[in-house]
């Protein structure tokens, strides 16, 4: 019955708005997404600089990475390639395009409303633009319980599951022993709060994703005559043109785009909870960065892990077996048995980085609900507990659940972005309006936005002097114009 539920509302609602509303936030916003395309590495390199003590718009970023870049990419893309053929691919891409835009507003509008929490740092999120943009404080409580339920539990026993019985299969590792050390080590940063987890991705996060993308490419490398061929029958079986797959067409649609969205989180609401911590001179600064992470997650990783497993020749038409196995043998074939092991090692990675990600997802949930320090304390005992228990058991219904779980907060998710659609147009054109005015790093000014319900301690009234030193057209000096 679990699975029955989840198939109509991850395979065909979610699927429904996703990728009608990322197509309308797209065209309403002139494609945001391609028109600060370019301005996007930009942004990037600006996000490397330290932020004083707070978070940075980078590790803003690599913790986005954490949860966007995990097994999805790796089993994700597997099973979408297997159950839809190569075709597929083409529809990830659609859905990552559209979820640009999504990415975009729900990461700025995070900003817009995130709130100082009296360390120096910020929290926000759906359940914060939810509450202070549109007033709706039980619809905020939903989607808290919903997120906490989901990532801060479930998704988390679920990921412990995976990697130690990965680690398993690749070093005959026992799953309780391995569920211990990793319960271990979370404990270890999890004292350390959001800075530590902040810290640890840092680092992790760039490994794993240079890891795993060098790897893959010399994969690609070495079979780069196919690559041409190979694209061309991407495009081919996404329209249901090239005869060994016509058969396949709805199902490329359709694990393309669901695969799609569940590896990049764009749209689902997950994302926005981190992309709040950042400190950033304006709020669609953090909007275009989180579109880059779902570029990066989607057109880079996901690209990869199926171009691997394409020009491998261990992938036929009909093949029978799970994503991970499917993408292990596929680089074997090509680098030998140390392929099986680093696809092992680099899932390690994905999963641990993904329940740091989780994990603060919960915390987050949980301090819009309660701030009390001894239920977060709690939380955070039941969370290493389940890491343990989650190594030894089999989570498929929990899995079932789960899924619904997290399709219902992306809903509430969705209907609040589409509710406060036009306040994210309004910073939209504010940010558009000042890069076109030849400020290099657009400033945020509150007092332009009274009407908002804004905490003014992350966003002074009286913003600092923009930075003008970027485009000068022709050398005339601003004043002279």
């Amino acid at each position: 019955m679990l699975e029955v539920i989840n198939d109509f509302l991850s395979g065909k609602v979610l699927i429904v708005l996703i990728v009608g509303l990322g197509s309308y936030f797209t065209i309403r916003s002139r494609f945001v997404q391609l028109r600060h395309f370019f301005h996007m590495f930009a942004v990037f390199r600006d996000s490397l600089k330290s932020s004083g003590g707070q978070l940075s718009s980078f590790q803003a970023l690599m913790l986005s990475l954490a949860g966007r870049v995990g097994a999805g990419n790796i089993a994700g893309v597997g099973i979408a390639v297997t159950l839809g053929g190569p075709g597929a691919v083409f529809w990830m891409w659609v859905t990552a395009l559209v979820g640009m835009s999504s990415s975009f507003f729900e990461c700025t509008l995070a900003q817009v409303y995130k709130r100082a929490d009296g360390d120096g740092l910020y929290r926000g999120g759906p359940a914060y633009y939810i509450q202070h943009g549109l007033k709706l404080k039980g619809m905020a409580v939903v989607f808290s319980v919903l997120l906490l339920v989901t990532y801060g539990f479930a998704f988390i026993g679920l990921q412990s599951y995976t990697v130690t019985h990965s680690l398993q299969n690749a070093f005959a590792f026992d799953p309780s022993h391995t569920g211990i050390v990793l319960a271990v080590l979370l404990a270890i940063t999890f004292i350390g709060g959001i800075k530590r987890i902040a810290a640890v991705s840092d680092l992790l996060v760039p490994v794993k994703t240079l890891a795993y993308i060098g790897v893959t490419l010399y994969v690609i490398g070495t079979q780069i005559e196919h690559v041409p061929a190979m694209l061309e029958t991407i495009f081919k079986s996404a329209f249901g043109l090239d005869p060994a797959f016509g058969g396949l067409l709805g199902s490329a649609i359709v694990m393309g785009v669901k695969r799609g969205v569940f590896a990049n989180e764009a749209g689902l609401g997950s994302a926005p909870n981190v992309a709040a911590v950042a400190s950033v001179k304006h709020p669609g600064a953090q909007g275009v960065v989180q579109a880059f992470s779902v570029f990066l997650d989607t057109f880079v990783i996901c690209t990869c892990t199926a171009l691997l497993i394409l020009l491998s020749g261990f992938y036929t038409p009909g093949f029978e077996g799970d994503g991970i196995v499917l993408t292990q043998n596929s680089l074997a074939a090509v680098v030998g048995d140390w392929g099986r092991i680093f696809v092992s090692v680099a899932l390690s990675l994905f999963v641990f980085t993904c329940i740091l990600y989780n994990y603060y997802l919960g915390e987050n949930s949980l301090q819009f609900l309660s701030r009390n320090r001894a239920l977060l304390m709690v939380f955070r005992g039941l969370v290493l507990a389940l890491v343990v228990w989650g190594s030894m058991q089999d989570l498929s219904t929990v899995f079932a659940f789960a899924d619904i779980t997290m399709t219902c907060l992306a809903f509430v998710n969705l209907m609040a972005l589409a509710m406060l659609f036009k306040v994210g147009m309004r910073v939209m054109r504010d940010y558009d309006e000042q890069r076109r005015a030849g400020i290099k790093q657009p400033v945020f000014d509150s007092s332009k936005f009274t009407d908002l319900d804004l905490d003014l301690k992350a966003w002074p009234a009286e913003a600092p002097a923009a930075d003008k030193t970027a485009v000068e057209p022709q050398g005339i000096p601003a004043a002279q114009r």
